[in-house]
């Protein structure tokens, strides 16, 4: 039986050396392309039966072009970057990852949500100046210190990560408010306008759909308390940046931390880069060696579960 041809179109971000394709090599012939430019896709691809993409996209007109291609695996959990509806047209396969960065981006979260609170990296840089030196007092600081516990935290979105920042919220003592697509047991659900409404601090984790597209706009954040702080790891185009942008810079929030953005990496003159109190990481959620390592496994076991006729984890149109 002839070997296929799998190729990763854009394998650096997944492992940057410090984890290993032998797994993936064992199928059959590997190419791994650290990065692909769109121009050169349907090339790279032209006689391969399984394509392996992180954020290369897969639009229509390629899938379409490539006449081996059987099974394409998307190194993550979203998978707006492949036009599934095209794949299925042609009895392509589609998964996904799902599940593998759940505790490392809740973890990121907190990261971001703690930063906002207590402003450590500032005051620590503060120290590192000289300035508690300089100081006639023991201690100081520049701008309010929050403490969580006692605060409502709503969450839009209620998989996986969701839950996982549920409880690391309660261990902090914090109320827990979910909006979800359906009534989580246990939980206080609400709407999404009683979420911005009522919570301290809102953090994102629902799939990019048309649905949310800039759920977070200029209506909803003028439903949040003065006080109040967003986060968003989910996805950039969930929130109208221009929006928050100007909302930040009124006061009409306190802070915003985000993971991610509607464009990536963003252009000079993004209105979120120089906004005031907001807290920009480079999408690194995902990014612990624990959770790639994750990641790597569930690819691997997706492609093995294809070849052996039994596919798992499909995605499709929804």
């Amino acid at each position: 039986m002839t070997q296929p041809l799998i190729t990763v179109l854009d394998g650096f971000t997944l492992n940057p050396g410090d984890l290993s394709w032998s797994d993936l090599a064992a199928f059959g012939n590997l190419t791994v392309h650290e990065r692909t430019p769109p121009e050169q896709v349907l090339e790279r691809c032209l006689e391969s039966d399984i394509v392996l993409t992180n954020k290369t996209a897969l639009p229509g007109e390629v899938i379409r072009a490539l006449p081996a291609l059987r099974f394409i695996g998307v190194l993550a959990t979203g998978y707006n970057v492949v036009d599934v509806a095209a794949a299925a047209e042609r009895g392509i396969s589609v998964s996904n990852v799902p599940g593998y960065a759940a505790s490392s981006a809740a973890q990121a979260v907190f990261s971001l949500l703690l930063e906002l609170a207590t402003r450590t990296g500032d005051h620590a840089r503060a120290v590192a100046e000289g300035r508690w030196t300089r100081s006639q007092d023991f201690c100081f600081w520049d701008s309010p210190l929050v403490e969580l516990d006692g605060l409502t935290l709503g969450i839009v979105g209620f998989g996986n990560i969701g839950q996982s920042v549920a409880r690391i919220a309660r261990a902090f003592g914090m109320r827990v408010l979910v909006c979800s697509r359906r009534p989580v047991e246990g939980e206080e659900n609400v709407s999404l306008d009683a979420l911005f409404s009522r919570s301290d601090v809102v953090s994102l984790h629902c799939p990019l759909t048309e649905e949310p597209r800039h759920l977070v706009n200029a209506e909803r954040l003028g439903r949040m308390r003065p006080h109040a702080f967003l986060i968003n790891t989910g996805r950039g185009p969930l929130v109208d940046e221009q929006a928050l942008a100007e909302a930040l810079e009124r006061g009409q929030i306190a802070g915003a931390g985000l993971d991610v953005l509607s464009s990536e990496p963003p252009p000079e003159g993004h209105p979120l880069l120089g906004a005031k109190n907001c807290l920009i990481t480079p999408h690194i959620a995902w990014a612990t060696k624990a959770a790639r390592t994750r990641l790597m496994g569930v690819a691997v076991e997706n492609v093995r579960a294809f070849l052996e006729g039994r596919p798992q984890n499909l995605v499709g149109p929804r």
